[in-house]
Order: structure tokens, then sequence, then C-alpha cells
């Protein structure tokens, strides 16, 4: 953490203001600031929006820096996931190396708070887990990284799965994950049982990826809530991409919505184009916690992607419809504080007392700067810079 003034700015597209961070916070905004001895930088007018938080993504999965994938895997969930764990054998992936290649691309983004999922399986046990953690410290200081211990292949129908979790809550993951209760482990309470006793042993959160859609989803969320209020977890698991939410009976839907907000349960979504995705305005009209991310890219299980989180706000808006820039900006900030919320991250706003983390982005307006995404001018961690015109400061391996 550092201290760093910021003169010049628009914070959150509004009136011009400087931003003076001390010791890795937001000390003061407004016109005029002055800091003997503090390291100055020039906004020219750019509006200054808070980090931007990439809430689910898989930074072991990565294929930066080797050459093109031709992707030929079947439509199944299944072929993608089986298909994973070859192409890794086959190129002996290595998590710590592509971990830190995802993360600094991220980084020149604006991206200064990451939630990933890191597999565990019976192939590899732990050694992902191990290589992102060496990755997190490593970038100490240039971004934030969350580890989910996550059971990608499968947990019941994987015998020795639950142990590997076990040990990778106890290296120091920060959340126990889940992965389709029905449609992947065709066990539910099983599963479910399993992840909530980790993370009870632990004293974590929990974080499900859930896409199992319509009635089939509903069911798996009603199994989620019964365990979240039998441990009293409330505001401890979230649950990501939530496609049951987006079924098209209204009624089923409403309820499990108003049931995440009687319970606390942030939904994370990746508002990917190919499906229906929970809405963004009726979440938030219920008060629940809502963050995106930019789930896994040029990996195995796709081309698209590079990591940049305000293009991800682009396609929340689009597929939300939104089309005010009012409403563009609700896309900016799930994106923003509203991601770092559903984390449990209070303070990331451009606010005093505020986290500095601060990103300069290019437009007259918010929906411009989200639409256009231009590269990013600077990039602020806890008050030290750590990425100017879109390139980040630490060289990629």
């Amino acid at each position: 953490m550092t201290d760093l003034l910021i003169k010049n700015t628009r914070p959150m597209g509004g009136e011009t203001a400087d931003i003076l961070i001390r010791n890795g916070r937001i000390d003061a905004i407004g016109p005029g600031l002055s800091a003997d001895g503090v390291e100055v930088e020039d906004g020219d007018r750019r509006i200054a929006i808070p980090g931007l938080v990439d809430a689910h993504t898989h930074l072991d999965k990565s294929l930066l820096g080797y050459p093109w994938y031709r992707n030929e895997v079947g439509p199944r969930l299944i072929d993608k996931i089986d298909n994973e764990r070859a192409v890794k054998r086959e190129y002996g992936l290595d998590a710590h190396v592509q971990s830190m290649r995802q993360s600094l691309q991220s980084v020149s983004y604006g991206t200064t708070l990451i939630r990933t999922h890191v597999d565990v399986d019976t192939d590899q046990g732990v050694a992902a887990i191990e290589g992102v953690l060496e990755t997190r410290r490593q970038l100490q200081g240039i971004v934030e990284i969350e580890i989910v211990a996550f059971p990608q292949s499968g947990l019941i129908r994987r015998p020795g799965t639950l142990e590997h979790l076990d040990k990778a809550m106890a290296l120091g993951a920060d959340l126990v994950g889940g992965l389709d209760p029905c449609g992947m482990d065709r066990d539910p309470k099983a599963h479910l049982d399993a992840i909530f006793a980790i993370a009870e042993k632990y004293g974590k959160g929990i974080d499900i990826h859930l896409h199992e859609n319509a009635e089939l989803g509903a069911f798996s969320m009603d199994m989620i809530f019964e365990r979240i209020r039998a441990h009293s977890m409330q505001g401890k698991v979230a649950v990501s991409h939530a496609f049951c939410l987006a079924a098209s009976d209204w009624n089923m839907t409403q309820g499990l919505i108003d049931t995440c907000a009687e319970l606390d349960v942030p939904i994370l979504t990746t508002a990917p184009p190919s499906r229906d995705v929970p809405s963004l305005k009726r979440l938030h009209a219920a008060g629940v916690r809502f963050g995106a991310g930019v789930d896994g890219f040029r990996d195995t299980w796709g081309p698209y992607g590079n990591g940049d989180m305000l293009e991800r706000a682009m396609l929340l808006g689009m597929k939300n419809n939104l089309r005010r820039d009012d409403e563009v900006a609700s896309a900016l900030y799930v994106c923003t504080t509203g991601g770092a919320l559903a984390m449990e991250r209070a303070g990331h706003a451009l606010e005093a007392g505020g986290r500095g983390d601060v990103v300069l982005v290019e437009g007259e307006t918010l929906a411009e700067a989200v639409v256009t995404h231009a590269p990013r001018k600077l990039v602020v961690t806890a008050g030290a810079v750590v990425a100017r015109d879109g390139q980040s400061l630490r060289a990629r391996p």
C-alpha cells in the first residue's frame, strides 16, 4: 500500500475532482487537493471508477501463452470436463504460470479483485491450488485473489475427491466449491452434505456452480436453501451462474429470488451470450447481492474472452436489455462495487475511507466507457500504480 494523489479526474463521470490515497485507502475526494511529498498522477479529466471485480473466473485453466487450441470437443458438459483433464496432462499445464498470465492480463484491464475457482480432482490432487496460492503470494499488492477449491470433475462420482477438497482448504483456499449436485453427481444430498460439512469444519463460505436449468435447478436451489438454514450460513453461500433464475416460470423464479434475498445468497453471473441469465433488475429490486465475472477464456472450453471486466459489463447490459445511460451504469456497478459486496468486501467504492483501487477510463459518461471499453490509462491498487496505457507494469511469464 502507498500514497498517491490523482489530480483532475471525474469520479464516476461527475464533476472534476482530485483523489487522495493514503496508506492504501481513499483519504479525500474533492477539487484542489494537495499533499506534500505524495506522488502525483494527472487524470486529464478521465473518468475514475473503482477497481474492476472479476467475481467468477478460472485462473488455472487458461491457455494464454500457448499456440491456438483447436477445439473439437462434443457438446455435453462432461465431454468438456473429461477433455480438459486430458489436455492438462498432455500439455503439462502449470497452474502457477497460467494463473500469473491471466491475472496480469486482467490487471492490465483494471481488475484489482478476483475470485477464482481452482480445480481439485483425483488426477492432479491439489497441485493447481498450490500453483494459484503461489500466484496470489507473488501478486500481493497488485491484485487480490480469492480462491475457491472447486471439484470440477464431480465430487461423489469420483471417490477420493472429497479428501483432496479437504486438503485444499487446509492449504489455504478461501471457499469450498460445488458443482451441479443433480446433473453432475446425481446425488444432491450427498454432494451438498459433503461441501457444507467441509465449509463448517474450516469456518469458510461456499460458492456453488449451478448450471442446472428450470425445475432441476430450482430443486437444487431449494436443497441449498435448506442447508443454509440448517447450518446458519446466511450470507456465506453464493451461487454462480444460477441459470434456473432465468426460467420462464415467473412465479417459480421470483420465489427463488426472494429466498436468495431472505438468506442473503449472492448470485454471480458470467452473462454468457449463449444462455438466459438471471435478471439484473429483478435481483437488484429484491436486494440480492449480485456480481459478475469473465469465467474461463482462451482455454479448452472456449476461445472467447480476454479478461476485460469493462467488456463484461457491456455483455451484462446487452443480456439484460439495458439501454439508458443509468441502466448501463448499473451493469458497471455489478462489475465493481456490487461484485465486491457479493464477495463480502465492503468499502470498494470511490468514497472517503474506501479502498484505494482506482481505474481511469475513457468516455464522456460511464455508459460510453462501458460500451467502448478503450484501453485503461491508469490502474491503481491500494494506492500503487500497477498498470498504465493498457499494460501491466509487471511482465507476464
